[in-house]
Formats: C-alpha cells, sequence, structure tokens
C-alpha cells in the first residue's frame, strides 16, 4: 500500500470530533497531539483542514517517523516529530514548553505500514520473520517470546491479550515444536496454531491465527501496560475545553479506554450530599454515545477501519489542586 492510497481509518469523524476546539479563538495557536503518527494520514488531515494549528506527532516506530516526515513536508514549520512512546506525551510536552493542548487523536493497533511490509512480521498471511517490535532498536521479538516464556505464561498472554480459547491447545503444540527447533517465521506458527485447532475453532473469526499473532504484538510492544498510563495522561494533558479521540481495534484497547473516560466523567462526591462541590464535578464529557463503529462505506475504502472504535471526550474542567 503506497503512501498516497493510505486512506486513514474514520477520518472525516476524527477531524469533526476535534473540530471544536482546534476552531475555537485563543491568544495562541492551538496544539495538537497525534500519538500515533504512523504514516501521517490524520496529521496531515488535521494540518490541512485547521490552517492555524501546531501538531505534535509521536511515534515509536523509526521508519514511521521517516516516511511521515516526507508526507508532511509542506508543514514543516508547524510540525514537531518526535521519537516516543505515547505514554511519554508529559515529558514531550514538558521538554517542547507546552502546558496543555487543545487536541489529542489516537489510532491504536498497527500501522498499515507495519503490516505491509513483509519482513516485520506483523501479518500472518506471508511468511516473515517472527518480530513485531515497533521500534525495532530496543526489547526482544515474538520469536524469543515463543521461544523463551514458560507455557504458563504463554497460555496467560495468549488467553488475556488474544482471547484466545484454544490456548492450552496452542501452547502445547509450540512447546513441543520449540524444543525440536526454535521458532523464527510466521508460516510455520501459523500452521502450527492451524493443525492444533479443532475443526470448529477453524470455522468462526477469519484467520485463527489472528488472535495469537495479536497477542504476541500485544506482550512484544507492552501495548496495554503504555495504554493503561497513556489515555490519562494525555486526559491530562487537555486544556479545558480541549478534546481527546480515540481508535481501538479490539475489545481490550476499547475497555480501558471506555473505563477511563467514564470515571473522568462520574462524579467522585461520596454518595448523599445534596450539593456537589466543585472539587468532585466531573472532569470530563462524553463525546460519543458508547463507540462509534464505521460505516459501511467506510471499510469499504479502507478494509482495516472495520474493528475500529471511536470514543471521544472533552475536558470541561481543571483538576483540584
Amino acid at each position: 500500500m503506497s503512501q498516497t492510497r493510505h486512506v486513514p481509518v474514520m477520518l472525516q469523524r476524527c477531524l469533526d470530533l476535534l473540530a471544536p476546539a482546534l476552531q475555537a479563538p485563543g491568544p495562541q495557536a492551538p496544539v495538537v497531539v497525534d500519538c500515533t503518527l504512523g504514516l501521517g494520514g490524520h496529521s496531515e488531515a488535521l494540518l490541512a483542514a485547521f490552517p492555524s494549528v501546531r501538531l505534535i506527532g509521536l511515534d515509536r516506530d523509526k521508519e514511521a517517523l521517516r516516511l511521515s516526515g516526507e508526507r508532511l513536508a509542506p508543514y514543516v514549520d508547524r510540525a514537531t516529530l518526535v521519537h516516543a512512546v505515547y505514554d511519554e506525551l508529559p515529558e514531550v510536552l514538558d521538554r517542547l514548553g507546552i502546558p496543555k493542548v487543545q487536541g489529542v487523536l489516537f489510532d491504536l493497533g498497527v500501522s498499515s505500514m507495519q503490516l505491509d511490509e513483509a519482513d516485520r512480521g506483523f501479518a500472518y498471511a506471508q511468511d516473515a520473520p517472527l518480530d513485531m517490535r515497533m521500534d525495532q532498536t530496543t526489547g526482544i521479538g515474538a520469536a524469543e517470546v515463543l521461544n523463551t516464556y514458560p507455557p504458563g505464561e504463554l497460555v496467560r498472554i495468549l488467553r488475556a491479550y488474544g482471547e484466545e480459547k484454544q490456548a492450552k491447545r496452542i501452547v502445547s503444540a509450540i512447546v513441543r515444536e520449540r524444543e525440536k527447533e526454535p521458532f523464527s517465521n510466521s508460516a510455520r506458527l501459523v500452521e502450527l496454531i492451524r493443525d492444533s485447532l479443532p475443526q470448529a475453532a477453524k470455522r468462526t473469526g477469519g484467520n485463527p491465527a489472528k488472535r495469537t499473532f495479536q497477542a504476541l504484538r500485544i506482550e512484544v510492544n507492552g501495548e496495554l501496560t503504555v495504554l493503561e498510563r497513556a489515555i490519562p495522561a494525555a486526559v491530562q494533558s487537555l486544556a479545558v475545553g480541549g478534546r481527546i479521540a480515540v481508535l481501538s481495534y479490539h475489545s481490550l484497547e476499547d475497555r480501558l479506554v471506555k473505563q477511563v473516560f467514564a470515571a473522568g466523567a462520574a462524579t467522585t462526591a461520596p454518595p448523599g450530599l445534596p450539593v456537589v462541590p466543585e472539587r468532585y464535578q466531573p472532569r470530563l464529557k462524553l463525546l460519543t454515545r458508547g463507540a462509534e463503529l464505521p460505516t459501511e462505506e467506510e471499510v469499504a475504502e479502507n478494509r482495516r477501519a472495520a474493528p475500529a472504535r471511536l470514543r471521544g471526550a472533552q475536558r470541561i474542567r481543571e483538576e483540584e489542586r
């Protein structure tokens, strides 16, 4: 997939959600953070749609930063691209001397570039080295997880991060096979998963390797741990009136986002108070009813939008000190 054909997921709805915060008049140019820069599709649209906005783009993948840098070259005076994981947002803003921002966007999951580059090992549809690191300069790859983790830990990962009901079966086969020869490539793992599943499990839910690959990717990149820190930090960085939009691609991510937003939109007052003092009032207003799903048109335009879930919230008051 070339950069020019890359269609960002639910793009117009993300722009509409963030627009009121990015168009509000103020003494300073509004700042929007794209926490998951990827190929820069959402960022390019934000810069084009809001001519006064300053964009901070984060990505842990150096190749993504290089490619999005080329794409965003026309906006070089308004875009700052940073090599960072999205839970490092507070440090990045601190370094740049930005106290609060008007908008934050997360497009979670694997970028199109990572899926389309055969040698990264994210996609189960093609044979590749089992790497799956979003930042290839650090950490251990998926092959090392498969070859070295104790069986009980592998079962936990497949169940917790892949919601894989057949985790025990798959792990038994992995442990048996890795003793003969360590895993290095994705095709062998895909075949092993196919062979170890009962017929009924193969007939539902697309490629039977999908859940295991998701679980390995989340483990290798520490995605849920990072997200648990990142969403509250992003909410914290919003100015009053600022807005956050989050695109998730599986129920684990979406549940985390939902919990943070729900907690921010709830009163923290002890029950039974006749009048709720300011310090207990909600800090967030929810902007979506539940999670918004892509339309048929959006999925037809970009099949990777199919599992997407969009949630938005607005900062309505400061933290009480």
